[in-house]
């Protein structure tokens, strides 16, 4: 998993995606970073990553 991070007018931005599929590149959350205090990810933003990341797999799974 990557997440990209990114600045703009002083705002920033995070998109975390995995590129673990040959088929495509799958973005699983992306959103604008409203905490000024630290650069850690919102636990709530990371579970719902992780909730994606399974279906996701799971998907995949079924696909084989």
């Amino acid at each position: 998993m990557i997440e990209v991070r990114e600045s703009h007018d002083g705002n920033a931005y995070r998109a975390v995606h995995t590129v673990r599929y040959a088929d495509a590149v799958y973005v699983l959350h992306a959103f604008q970073k409203k905490s000024k205090k630290g650069i850690t990810t919102p636990k709530a933003d990371i579970d719902l990553i992780e909730k994606r990341l399974k279906d996701l797999q799971k998907e995949m799974e079924g696909r084989r």
